[in-house]
C-alpha cells in the first residue's frame, strides 16, 4: 500500500513554538508576575537586545510595522506637501504609512531578478518636494542600499529603512535596521521574528530622532501628562517585548535554516517554466518569502494545490492598480515591471522546521508542473 501523499502548508508555526514552548510561557509567566504590562522592563529589555543585534543606537517599541514607518516620517518632519520615493511592488503599508504621514508617495520600479528598489531609477524621480528614499528590503533581501544612500546623500534625502521583512538580513555584513537614518521594522506573527500578536519597532543612530519616535508613539508626551506634539497611541505591550526576547537568541539559527531550505530548492527545482530567486551581491538573504516567477502563475498555482502544497502571491495587485491608489493616476501599463511581478510571483512554503520530506514534496510538485 503506497504512503499518502505529503501535504505543506504554506506557513506553519508549530515546529518552532514546540521548541521554545518553555521559553514563552516562562516570558507569559514572568509579565503576569511583574502584574506591568505597558512601558516597563520586557520592553527596556527587549529594546536594547534589538538595537544591539541591528548594531544601532536606539530601539523604540511600538505597535506594528505600520505604525513604526508612520512614527519615523513623522519625527523627520516629512507631510503635506513633501514627496518619498518607494518602491512599486511592495506591500501595501509601506506606501500607506506616507499617505498617514500627509505626504505623497512617489513610486519606482524595482529591479525585476532581485525585486528591489533600482538605483538606476531614483534620480529621475527626485524633485524639489522629494524628502526621503523609503527602501523596502522585500522577501528578507537588502536593498541596494551604498547606491541608495549615496544618491540620498546627493540631494539632501532622508534613508528610510522598512525591514518588516528582512530581520537578521546583512548588506555587506551590516544588518538590516541599521543601513539608513532610521528602519522600520514588523514583529507579525509570521515574520521571521515575529510576536504572538502585532507589534513593530523603529531602529536608528540618531539620539533625537529616538527620542521624538518614542514621544510621538505616546501620545506625544515626553514626560507623563506633559504633550509636546500632537502624537497617537502606539507602544509594544511588555507581553510582545517578553515573547519576543524569547525568541531572539534563536534568531540567526533559524535564518540559517531558511537560507538551507531556500538552497534545496534551488539546487532541486529544475522546471524551466520556473524562475528562481537571485541572491544579489553582498546580501545576505533571510528569505522571509521564497518567490518564484512563472509565466503561467495561476495554473501553477492551482497545480501544486491540488498536490496539497500551499501557496501565496506576493502582491497580485501592484500599488498603482489598487482602488485606494486611484489618486495616483497611473493606468495599467504605467509601472510594467511591478505589474508583471504581481502577475507571475508565486511564494512557496518556507518556515523553519520544514521536514525534509515537505521540502522534496515542494520540489517534486514544482518539477512536475507543465506549462
Amino acid at each position: 500500500m503506497s504512503n499518502p501523499p505529503i501535504s505543506v502548508p504554506f506557513v506553519s508555526f508549530r515546529p518552532l513554538e514546540k521548541e521554545l514552548d518553555a521559553d514563552l510561557r516562562g516570558a507569559f509567566d514572568r509579565v503576569l508576575a511583574n502584574s506591568w504590562y505597558i512601558e516597563g522592563r520586557e520592553d527596556e529589555a527587549f529594546e536594547k537586545a534589538f538595537a544591539a543585534y541591528c548594531g544601532v543606537g536606539y530601539c523604540i517599541g511600538c505597535g506594528n510595522g505600520l505604525d513604526s514607518l508612520v512614527l519615523i516620517l513623522k519625527a523627520m518632519g516629512i507631510g503635506p506637501g513633501d514627496e518619498v520615493i518607494v518602491p512599486s511592488n511592495t506591500f501595501i503599508a509601506t506606501v500607506l504609512a506616507i499617505s498617514y504621514a500627509g505626504a505623497e508617495p512617489v513610486l519606482v520600479e524595482p529591479r525585476l531578478a532581485t525585486y528591489n528598489l533600482d538605483p538606476d531609477r531614483i534620480e529621475a524621480a527626485v524633485t524639489p518636494r522629494t524628502k526621503a528614499i523609503m527602501a523596502v528590503h522585500l522577501y528578507g533581501q537588502c536593498a541596494e542600499m551604498d547606491a541608495i544612500c549615496t544618491i540620498a546623500k546627493a540631494h539632501g534625502l532622508k534613508v528610510i529603512e522598512d525591514a518588516a521583512q528582512a530581520h537578521g538580513a546583512t548588506w555587506k555584513g551590516r544588518r538590516a535596521g541599521s543601513l539608513g537614518d532610521a528602519a522600520g521594522f514588523s514583529f507579525y506573527p509570521g515574520k521571521n521574528l515575529g510576536a504572538l500578536g502585532d507589534a513593530g519597532c523603529v531602529t536608528t543612530n540618531d539620539p533625537d530622532l529616538a527620542k521624538k519616535v518614542r514621544a510621538l508613539g505616546n501620545y506625544g508626551s515626553d514626560y507623563k501628562y506633559h504633550h509636546i506634539y500632537k502624537g497617537q497611541n502606539s507602544r509594544l505591550d511588555e507581553l510582545q517585548a517578553a515573547f519576543l526576547a524569547a525568541k531572539l537568541p534563536h534568531l540567526d539559527r533559524m535564518n540559517a535554516e531558511r537560507r538551507r531550505i531556500a538552497a534545496c530548492y534551488c539546487a532541486g527545482i529544475t522546471n524551466p517554466a520556473v524562475i528562481l530567486p537571485t541572491v544579489a551581491e553582498g546580501c545576505e538573504h533571510v528569505y522571509h518569502i521564497f518567490a518564484v516567477r512563472c509565466k503561467s502563475r495561476d495554473a501553477l498555482e492551482a497545480h501544486l494545490h491540488e498536490r496539497g502544497i500551499g501557496t501565496n502571491k506576493h502582491y497580485p495587485t501592484p500599488i498603482h492598480l489598487q482602488g485606494t491608489y486611484r489618486e495616483l493616476g497611473l493606468a495599467r501599463g504605467a509601472l510594467p515591471i511591478a505589474e508583471e511581478i504581481s502577475a507571475t510571483e508565486l511564494s512557496l512554503p518556507m518556515y523553519y522546521g520544514m521536514t525534509e520530506e515537505q521540502v522534496q514534496a515542494v520540489i517534486d510538485a514544482v518539477n512536475s508542473y507543465k506549462e
